[in-house]
């Protein structure tokens, strides 16, 4: 049992990431359904088609926490993309933010979710990084 919340534990950054970008990939990949949970309405094939690109890298990364969640020689690279992500994308609302205004609910929820599932996941490396390493050396 304890080795299961260890596990809980270790992972937590990636899966709470996963439960929050994979639905967000679906939503942005979907004008139809946009307008209902964003104000966002989708009337040319060039913003269907950048949202659709997003929506596809947002799963790609997803991809890569899901690996570092089963396999542990890759939770550390999976954990150092989860911070880059996460970082960026809050750096990026951030500066529209000042530059444009305030977003709706959801954005400004997406604001705080990313900066602190990034600096988590910062703790997380800190936390878990080494002794993966470790791990990885013992094994070989």
């Amino acid at each position: 049992m304890k080795s299961k919340l260890n596990w809980i534990l270790k992972n937590l950054h990636l899966i709470v990431s996963l439960l929050i970008v994979v639905p967000t990939a679906i939503i942005y990949g979907s004008p139809s359904v946009l307008p209902e949970h964003l104000n966002i309405q989708v009337k040319t094939i060039d913003l269907s088609n950048m949202l659709k690109a997003i929506m596809c890298l947002y799963i790609g990364i997803s991809l890569v926490w899901i690996i570092g969640i089963w396999k542990a020689e890759y939770w550390k690279i999976a954990t150092e993309l989860n911070i880059v992500f996460m970082i960026s994308l809050a750096i990026g609302r951030a500066l529209s933010m000042v530059m444009d205004g305030l977003p709706t609910g959801g954005y400004v929820f997406g604001i705080i979710a990313e900066f602190v599932l990034g600096f988590y996941s910062m703790y997380q490396l800190k936390k878990y990084g080494e002794m993966n390493t470790i791990a990885e050396k013992v094994s070989k």
